[in-house]
């Protein structure tokens, strides 16, 4: 059975006074309409259609990859928007999922559970609904004695009696494609002028066909976004959905309330996650890590076993076993390998540290390759850009710079080599000598100086 999803995506979102079209406003990362389109297409066999308008270019340049697009213009209501997929689905899928892009919440699992009830409904259609004290502008949903779904009556045609109901509809419906097309050129012009979907419902009960309404059991489903009231509502319900979800999976998080973890971080167990951080974008983290508090984490790797204390982390890679922090940052490029130590105020980018290598406080690594077991001193500063261009920096496994080292690129330090405290390094220095001075110069070879002991 073929099953496509559409979303509608074409309101303008005047209520969210905003340049950026409602449906782009990001929720715990991402658009709402990703998260909308993410949970059709775990149900839907098709490439999903997506009915765009207001801010249609920006929204199509998000979706090209993932949906097919279709202009509403103009738009005349919803059961208008959804008769702009008949061109590309009519005769080409069994049954049409149907989802509104400002409901961001609605669970994968209950379109699913939506999808199987229209399957097994002789009639023609299946509606979502949701039992809530508060109506939030929904349509009420209108049931005969026998519990029958009668009709949806929106909340500014509704009697006193009918608003009383608080069984919403939501806005997901699964239809018979078949019957589908034809319902919607019956729908009757509103007083606003405008053509709306939940008029469906009463042409089948007109036909003698059943509807049928499956009651969602999480009333946050319901949460849609015209302002920005109802956005950060809706943050707030997404964020409390996916910490919970990495508990359940074996994260410890000591304070849910102050954690913010985007949609699509992944975490291993065994993670403790403090107050007051803050884990986005395309993050993973391995198992058993500590992170915070006060930690911000963004596009980064971090592996098994690491320890982050209130840094910043950004565009970085960190293998097994770091430990970084207080106060550190992390940028773009930033590469520390297994058992690297990097401490308070802090600064890489652009870097690769090797294993074991220690970096002291108050050091910034720019555009450095730096070997293993290495010791930078407090205060080293590799001096990368010169007012054109990023230069390089070598450290070979071993070396020792000393406090307030300044390292001035391009310049290697050969591997063993040591600098001493205040070191100004213009020129390569050769492996196993120690430099000093301003400009630094070798005054002892040290597997040398070795040699002269053991004598």
């Amino acid at each position: 059975m073929k099953i496509t999803a559409v979303i509608l995506a074409a309101g303008q979102g005047t209520r969210m006074k905003s340049a950026l079209p409602k449906v782009l406003h990001p929720i715990c990362g991402q658009p709402m309409i990703t998260h909308v389109l993410r949970a059709a297409q775990t149900v839907s066999t098709e490439r999903p259609v997506v009915v765009i308008g207001h801010g249609a270019e920006a929204v199509r340049d998000l979706l090209k990859a993932t949906a097919r697009c279709v202009v509403q213009d103009p738009q005349l209501g919803t059961g208008h928007a959804v008769q702009q997929a008949e061109g590309l689905l009519k005769g080409k899928t069994d049954l049409v999922l149907v989802a509104y892009a400002d409901m961001p919440l609605l669970r994968p699992e209950s379109l699913s559970r939506l999808v199987e009830t229209q399957q097994a409904n002789p009639g023609p259609l299946t509606l979502l609904t949701v039992r809530a004290p508060e109506a939030r502008g929904f349509g009420r949903v209108v049931r005969a004695p026998d519990g029958g779904v009668l009709s949806i009556v929106e909340e500014a045609d509704a009697t006193e009696v009918q608003l009383k109901i608080d069984e919403l509809n939501v806005g997901a419906y699964c239809f018979s494609s078949a019957w589908l097309w034809d319902a919607l050129r019956r729908i009757p012009l509103s007083k606003k002028g405008e053509y709306y979907l939940t008029e469906v419902v009463g042409l089948a009960v007109r036909d003698h066909l059943p509807v049928q309404a499956l009651l969602s059991d999480d009333p946050t489903e319901a949460i849609g976004i015209n302002t920005r009231l109802h956005l950060a509502e809706a943050e707030a319900a997404m964020r409390l959905r996916i910490n919970r979800a990495h508990m359940l999976a074996g994260v410890t998080i000591l304070d849910p309330a102050t954690t913010y973890i985007e949609a699509g971080v992944v975490i291993g167990r065994d993670t403790v996650v403090s107050p007051n951080t803050h884990l986005r974008g395309n993050t993973t983290i391995g198992e058993g890590c500590s992170l915070g508090p006060n930690t911000i984490v963004e596009d980064t790797v971090i592996g098994d076993s690491c320890k982050i204390l209130a840094s910043v982390l950004e565009g970085a890679v960190l293998e097994e076993q770091v430990g970084i922090g207080p106060f550190a940052r992390l940028r773009a490029g930033a590469h520390l390998c297994r058992g690297v130590h990097m401490g308070n105020f802090g600064e890489v980018k652009d870097s690769t540290l090797g294993p074991g290598t220690k970096m002291g406080h108050f050091s910034y690594i720019g555009n450095a390759e730096i070997g293993a077991n290495v010791n930078i001193g407090a205060g080293t500063i590799t001096c990368n850009y010169d007012g054109v261009r990023k230069n390089p920096t070598e450290i070979g496994e071993g070396a020792f710079i000393g406090s307030d080292t300044m390292l001035v690129a391009p310049v290697k330090v050969g591997a063993h080599a040591k600098t001493g405290a205040g070191a100004v390094v213009t020129k390569d220095v050769a492996p196993d000598t120690l430099v000093v001075g301003v400009p630094a110069r070798p005054i002892k070879k040290l597997n040398e100086a070795k040699d002269d002991k053991a004598h």
